[in-house]
């Protein structure tokens, strides 16, 4: 919905989406607006940015990064493919973010609100913290190619969500490296890996590379 919008962004902030699917959000969000004015509803708006979990589809860079370890540790594949490493995300948990939708219900008046941890991290902070986990050297497994550049690229997402922080009092529980940890304990469970298991895997890998 921001899009090209310098952060940090809040409720106030315009919207300059940079995809269909973001204009689309756009629109859903004035026609809530319009409907809780026009008619009186509670209609209310929560402006989520990037919310992960283990549930995250695979196409998403959070869980394709994930997934892509496992594969790597398991010799189904080398490298990971990806676009723009220098594309900055705040990135929150899932869990936090619908107790946030639930607190948006139950406040009395309807209105607005920007969820968001207020942190920004990039690709490279994202594949650092995740292969780290493993003492992997993310360099070594990751290619850059411009089939995943967007033609209209979000440079950079940070939300203000002190609105959300004062009025209902919501704050986020689990930071990035707990959800980064998280979502690879995981994906390695789907391998049959414990997390003990795959650092003695990637250790063999690292040996085996040097």
């Amino acid at each position: 919905m921001f899009g090209a919008s310098p952060p940090p962004q809040n409720e106030t902030t315009p919207f300059l989406p940079q995809s269909p699917y973001g204009v689309s959000k756009v629109a859903a969000y004035h026609l809530t607006r319009m409907y809780r004015v026009a008619y009186g509803m509670f209609a209310a708006n929560g402006i989520l940015f990037n919310h992960e979990s283990p549930r995250r589809g695979i196409n998403f860079v959070t869980r394709k990064i994930t997934l892509a370890i496992c594969k790597i540790l398991s010799g189904e594949i080398h490298k990971i493919q990806l676009g723009n490493l220098d594309a900055k995300r705040d990135w929150g948990f899932s869990g936090d973010y619908v107790e946030a939708m639930w607190m948006i219900l139950q406040h009395r008046v309807p209105d607005d609100f920007v969820i968001a941890t207020g942190e920004m991290h990039s690709v490279r902070d994202l594949l650092s913290v995740t292969f780290g986990l493993l003492d992997l050297d993310w360099e070594a497994f990751v290619v850059v190619s411009d089939r995943y550049k967007r033609p209209a690229e979000v440079p950079a997402l940070c939300g203000d969500s002190h609105k959300a922080r004062t009025v209902l009092g919501w704050r986020p529980k689990v930071s990035f490296e707990q959800l980064c940890l998280m979502m690879l304990e995981h994906d390695l469970h789907g391998y049959g890996f414990s997390l003990h298991q795959a650092y003695a895997k990637a250790r063999a890998l690292v040996r085996k590379v040097s």
